[in-house]
C-alpha cells in the first residue's frame, strides 16, 4: 500500500468523480483508476459503486475515508514538521544589541530552550533607534532595547531591570564609601549623553536627581563611556551613570564605580520584535525571554 493510493481514494470520494479528482490531482485519469483499483486488491474490498451512471461509495469506502483523511493529514504534519526542523537547524536569527549588554546577552542566550539549541545568532551594535527601525524593515528579527513601554507596530517582550550604577574619581571623598545616595552627587557635575541622543538614560536619571531633591548640574556632555571615565580619571571630575554591565570595562585604579542605595534607578530592558514575525521564531523568542523575566525578577526578590 502507498500513500499516494490513500491520497487518490481520498481525492476521487470527496468528488464522486474519477476525472474532476484527476484534474485536482494534476495527473492523469487512467492512473487515478489504476491505483485505486490495485488499493483495491490489496484491501480486498470494493471501495467505490461504478455500476450506476455516477460513482458512489460503498459501506466499506464511507467507513474508510475518515480513515484515509487522518492518513493524510499525519503525513502533512509530519512534512511541515520535517520542514520546521531543517529551517530551524539552519536558522540565523538577526538582532540588534547595544554596547553595554556584557553578561546579560549570555543570559539570554542560556535561556534558549532546547529546541532552540541549533540556532545561529548574527549581532549589530546599533543606536536604539537605528535598531527599532530595522526591526520594523525587517532587515533585523530583533533588538534590545531599554526604557520604552510600547513601540508602534513592535511587539516588547520584557527581560529584565537594570539598575543604574555610578562611576566618579577615585580620589573624591565620595569614593570612599560602600554605596552612595543620588543626593550625595547633587554638587558634583552630571556627565551624560545629550538628550536627543540617548533621551531614555538622560530622563530617567534628571527625574531620579529631582525626586532626590536636586536639579542636576551638566558638565561638559558624554561623548562616548570610556572616552569620558579616562576623562574622569584623568582629574575632570564629575560623574557618569553606568548600566552594570559596563561596570567590568572599568579598569582603571583613578575611578570608582559604586552602586546607588535606597530606591535603584533602573531602567527595564525590553526584546522588540514585529507583531506578525513568524510564529516559530515568535514562539521561540517569547519562551526564551519569558525565561529571562523570570530568572531576573527571582534575583530582584531575593535581594
Amino acid at each position: 500500500m502507498e500513500l499516494r493510493q490513500i491520497q487518490y481514494f481520498v481525492a476521487v470520494a470527496e468528488d464522486l468523480h474519477f476525472g474532476r479528482a484527476a484534474e485536482r490531482l494534476h495527473i492523469g485519469q487512467p492512473a487515478v483508476s489504476q491505483q485505486v483499483r490495485r488499493l483495491e486488491r490489496e484491501l480486498s474490498a470494493e471501495l467505490f459503486d461504478r455500476s450506476g451512471r455516477t460513482v458512489t461509495l460503498t459501506p466499506a469506502g464511507r467507513a474508510l475515508l475518515p480513515e484515509g483523511r487522518e492518513v493524510l493529514r499525519a503525513m502533512d504534519s509530519f512534512a511541515a514538521t520535517a520542514r520546521r526542523l531543517a529551517a530551524q537547524g539552519d536558522a540565523t536569527f538577526r538582532v540588534g544589541i547595544s554596547s553595554a549588554l556584557g553578561q546579560r546577552l549570555d543570559d539570554f542566550l542560556d535561556a534558549l530552550p532546547d529546541r532552540g539549541a541549533g540556532t545561529r545568532f548574527e549581532f549589530q551594535t546599533l543606536d536604539a533607534h537605528t535598531r527599532l527601525e530595522e526591526v520594523r524593515a525587517g532587515r533585523l528579527d530583533a533588538a534590545f532595547v531599554r526604557g520604552l513601554e510600547s513601540v508602534p507596530g513592535l511587539l516588547l517582550l520584557s527581560l529584565w531591570q537594570d539598575p543604574l550604577v555610578v562611576a566618579l574619581p577615585a580620589a573624591h571623598e565620595l569614593a570612599g564609601r560602600d554605596r552612595l545616595r543620588l543626593a550625595d552627587l547633587a554638587r558634583l557635575p552630571l556627565r551624560i549623553a545629550p538628550r536627543a541622543e540617548n533621551p531614555v538614560l538622560f530622563d530617567t536619571v534628571v527625574l531620579a536627581c529631582r525626586k532626590a531633591g536636586f536639579e542636576p548640574a551638566l558638565g561638559p556632555p558624554s561623548t562616548g563611556l570610556q572616552e569620558t571615565l579616562a576623562e574622569i580619571g584623568a582629574g575632570a571630575g564629575g560623574w557618569i551613570p553606568m548600566y552594570p554591565a559596563a561596570a567590568g570595562t572599568v579598569s582603571s585604579r583613578r575611578v570608582a564605580v559604586l552602586p546607588l542605595d535606597g530606591e535603584p534607578v533602573a531602567i527595564r530592558m525590553s526584546l522588540a520584535l514585529r507583531a506578525d514575525a513568524d510564529p516559530e521564531r515568535l514562539k521561540l523568542l517569547t519562551e526564551t525571554s519569558a525565561r529571562v523575566h523570570g530568572k531576573s525578577a527571582g534575583k530582584e526578590t531575593s535581594v
